[in-house]
């Protein structure tokens, strides 16, 4: 067994000369500066194009997830159409357009049979643009909702002044509505709105409620809308050609399976699906959605992956290649390290060190550049910045394979150089 002072001896010696061949390999970086700069170019542009693509994904699943954090908890979708489609061909859009609307009639049908929904909110949009009051007015991108009262646990609406709508609204197609607060602040700003009148594509509403701010996402004012009743807008805007959503929200999560398939069952009969056949109507969960972003974004990172492994080829090429001419050039100072008693293990370590450190330093830039360009998506929709500490690290493992691979030839060609005859070398 090996005494401990011996082991301890020789840890020392080995850390002494994996330092001493890191400050060499660093001094040999820094007395070809222009050289070392393009040579790791390829490989800070190899890390770079991972490392922004993977950053820019990481923000875009998070604006996703921040999008349907709007809804209640535990809150699905049902529409003809997908809620989100990415991609998707000719086939599968004649697919959708075929399918029977979601009428009211559907709607009502879940409202009442759906007993373990927590809440049944149905919805659609009429109307986009300039909201009136005789205290000021909107700017042109207020949307114009229909629901019922159900859609505001399901929409995560809440009422911060006044009231919510209410089923008398809705039976009696009430001209009434509730206003965002960024809608509110524009029309009413120096009144209490509740109780005044507002008028929405040229018709006049008594505003009962006000809700809570949202706040601003990607740009755009998220309370710049008002909500009508949902019978109030199909009687004025029609409804022939017009498919409803239908949003529900499960009691717990233990219940969540449970209401979906309810509100499918419920569903397929009221639309006259033959038993065996598919839906004709989507269902929708954030986990669902997130899903298929993921799956989508999955074939991006993939190519993005192949692309830039093909950069970091070249550039391991062009690092063994420089690396040679190293050796070359180094000739005769090898033949000294020999000649003072300097082992093989000893000069190739130097050199693999060397290319390492050449990967390293392009791949650490590439990192920082990488996550900087990426968070500019981040910027452009006010989300957090976003850090793939993973992916940093796996560029980071990825430079040092780069660097062991193709500075191995030129590191062992360089042990093996016979000490005399390097001497020699001029």
């Amino acid at each position: 067994m090996t005494p401990p002072s011996q082991r301890h001896r020789s840890r020392a010696l080995l850390l002494g000369e994996m330092r001493e061949s890191f400050l060499m390999a660093m001094n040999a970086l820094t007395s070809h500066k222009l050289r070392s700069a393009l040579t790791l170019l390829g490989v800070l542009i190899g890390v770079f194009s991972i490392i922004v693509v993977m950053t820019a994904m990481r923000v875009m699943q998070s604006y996703v997830e921040n999008e349907l954090s709007m809804l209640g908890a535990n809150t699905f979708w049902v529409r003809k159409w997908p809620v989100v489609q990415f991609g998707g061909g000719g086939h599968d859009w004649m697919k959708y357009w075929r399918r029977q609307n979601v009428t009211y009639a559907h709607g009502r049908a879940v409202l009442e049979h759906a007993h373990l929904a927590a809440a049944v909110g149905i919805e659609t949009t009429f109307w986009a643009g300039e909201a009136r009051s005789r205290y000021g007015k909107s700017p042109p991108t207020v949307r114009l909702f229909g629901a019922i009262p159900g859609n505001f646990p399901a929409r995560n609406w809440v009422v911060a002044d006044g009231r919510g709508l209410l089923d008398t609204d809705v039976d009696s197609r009430r001209d009434v509505c509730v206003l965002g607060d960024g809608l509110a602040k524009s029309v009413f700003p120096l009144v209490s709105p509740v109780g005044q009148s507002v008028k929405i594509d040229g018709i006049n509403y008594t505003v009962v409620g006000v809700l809570e701010p949202r706040g601003s996402f990607l740009g755009g004012d998220q309370d710049n809308f008002a909500v009508i009743p949902l019978t109030t807008g199909l009687g004025r805007y029609g409804r022939i050609w017009r498919s409803l959503d239908i949003l529900v929200q499960a009691r717990d999560q233990q219940s969540y399976d449970d209401t979906v398939e309810q509100v499918r069952g419920i569903l397929r009969a009221a639309r006259r699906v033959a038993p065996g056949k598919e839906d004709d109507f989507e269902i929708a969960s954030n986990d669902s959605i997130i899903s298929q972003f993921r799956a989508v974004t999955l074939a991006v990172r993939t190519g993005v992956f192949v692309v830039s492994s093909i950069a970091l080829l070249a550039a391991g090429i062009g690092i063994m290649n420089i690396m040679l001419v190293s050796v070359t050039e180094r000739t005769r100072e090898i033949g000294i390290r020999r000649a003072v008693g300097a082992k093989k293990r000893n000069i190739t370590t130097q050199f693999i060190l060397e290319a390492i450190v050449l990967c390293e330093v392009g791949g650490v830039i590439g990192v920082v550049l990488g996550i900087l360009g990426g968070n500019l998506a981040a910027l452009y929709m006010e989300l957090p910045a976003q850090i793939p500490l993973d992916w940093a690290g796996f560029g980071v493992l990825i430079c040092s394979v780069v660097g062991i691979i193709f500075g191995s030839y030129p590191a062992i060609k360089a042990a093996h150089l016979d000490p005399i005859e390097s001497l020699r070398y001029e």
